[in-house]
């Protein structure tokens, strides 16, 4: 609680970003050579670098930042979170599905966005919120309201009737007709054309791209956690609609055929592709659509399948029998060649943790810094701000983080960051 209060304080002392500032790097990691650069000064100015160099004595400025012991690398990006939930136990869920109003769990996801942005994630995508609060949530941090990550968000996921984001499942009789059969507004779809709706709903809402759940899922009251939940039709009409709109489409996905659905259908990435075959890898290769793993959330659910009394009777068993396998899928899919993009599923598992799924992907042979450059620019290419985010270069965000000690050596020392600036404005130091 001290430290998120400092970074608040942080936020308060500095305000907008100094005019013109210098940070003195140690040493600075360019990602895309993927080699250090020692001694190294960048030049912000108003959030922007303008320049990156030898480092030399700066004037006086009380907007000047030593971190001549540490070493610096661009912001990291998550490309897969859930900013206003986080794991609890069964009963506390259920609580919460039945008391809590969308205020109760806006004010909650404050402290997860401050805690996601003071662990070194300066950008992250998050896939899908009822009563759009991700969406709120993007626009509080974007006008310095609350310290967190820069946010592009799904708004709320699109399924199918009983699909993994169909808010309704196994609600009794009584509260089903009390809340109505969801429909393409709250991201429920059952035709082509409802499909339309729903994308269209999502950009009425205020969102960035698209997320809809072309398999079962674990963590939902449904019995299946990798069922196809979509037709082929379904899934072009979703995908068609959302590029008229200029939106990128995430899909999540456990199941084979669903994957395979999803990516002729032309998504632009898959998440978790827990149970993705050679004729999916294949589909990957030849489309060069993304792979988003989110490795940390099959290793958490996996251990919490263990206690009885965390997931209920419906979930438990898919999260024993999925979560498992995704660092092995991963292996097979980094072997092969697939693109893959930095995600964990934050909020399956505790906001904060994000860094640990550097060491999940090292030890399925990755290397440390290819593990670097899913969170960077590879992340960055598949949010179209490759000229933007996920390289400390001149005419990028001012995003920069700092550790101690050598990732490319211990990829761990990334969860300890030390030092954490976002568009010029530090948080953490």
């Amino acid at each position: 609680m001290k430290q998120l209060y400092a970074a608040s304080l942080l936020v308060v002392l500095n305000g907008a970003s100094a005019a013109t500032q210098t940070v003195d790097c140690g040493r600075l990691l360019d990602v895309k050579s993927g080699t250090w650069r020692e001694r190294v000064s960048i030049v912000i100015e108003n959030g922007t670098i303008k320049s990156v160099g030898p480092m030399t004595p700066a004037p006086a400025n009380p907007g000047n930042i030593d971190l001549s012991g540490k070493s610096c690398l661009p912001g990291l990006i998550d490309m897969h979170v859930h900013l206003t939930s986080e794991t609890a136990p069964v009963v506390d869920g259920y609580r919460d599905r039945l008391t809590a109003d969308p205020a109760d769990l806006a004010f909650r996801s404050v402290k997860y966005a401050e805690r996601t942005l003071m662990a070194g994630f300066t950008t992250v995508r998050d896939l899908g919120a009822q009563d759009g609060l991700n969406v709120s949530l993007k626009r509080a941090i974007a006008a310095g309201a609350v310290p967190g990550p820069r946010m592009f968000t799904a708004g709320k996921s699109i399924a199918t009737t009983g699909g993994h984001a169909d808010p309704t499942n196994n609600l009794s009789h009584f509260l089903s007709e009390k809340v109505g059969t969801p429909g393409p507004q709250e991201g429920v779809i059952d035709s082509p054309e409802e499909g339309r709706q729903a994308v269209r709903a999502r950009y009425k809402e205020g969102a960035d791209l698209i997320k809809i759940t072309a398999t079962g899922g674990v963590l939902s009251q449904a019995a299946n956690g990798q069922n196809s939940q979509y037709t082929e039709d379904e899934l072009k009409a979703v995908v068609s609609t959302a590029k008229d709109y200029g939106f990128r489409v995430a899909a999540h996905a456990h199941g084979a055929e669903g994957m395979k659905r999803a990516l002729r259908a032309g998504v632009d990435s898959i998440e978790h592709g827990t149970l993705m075959d050679d004729e999916t890898v294949a589909l990957f290769k030849k489309t060069g659509h993304w792979y988003v793993p989110t490795i940390s959330a099959g290793r958490y659910v996996a251990d919490k399948a263990k206690d009885p009394n965390y997931y209920s009777v419906l979930v438990r068993p898919k999260a024993a029998a999925i979560g498992p396998q995704l660092q092995a899928t991963f292996a097979r899919a980094h072997k092969a060649g697939v693109k893959i993009a930095f995600g964990t599923d934050a909020g399956v598992f505790p906001h904060g943790d994000n860094a640990k799924e550097f060491g999940y992907m090292v030890e399925a042979g990755m290397t440390p810094l290819e593990a670097i450059r899913a969170a960077t620019i590879h992340a960055a290419s598949l949010l179209d701000q490759p000229q933007r985010l996920g390289m400390i270069a001149p005419g990028f965000a001012a995003d920069i983080v700092a550790v101690d000690g050598d990732p490319l050596r211990d990829v761990k020392v990334l969860e300890q960051v030390t030092f954490v600036m976002k568009d010029g404005v530090v948080y953490k130091k």
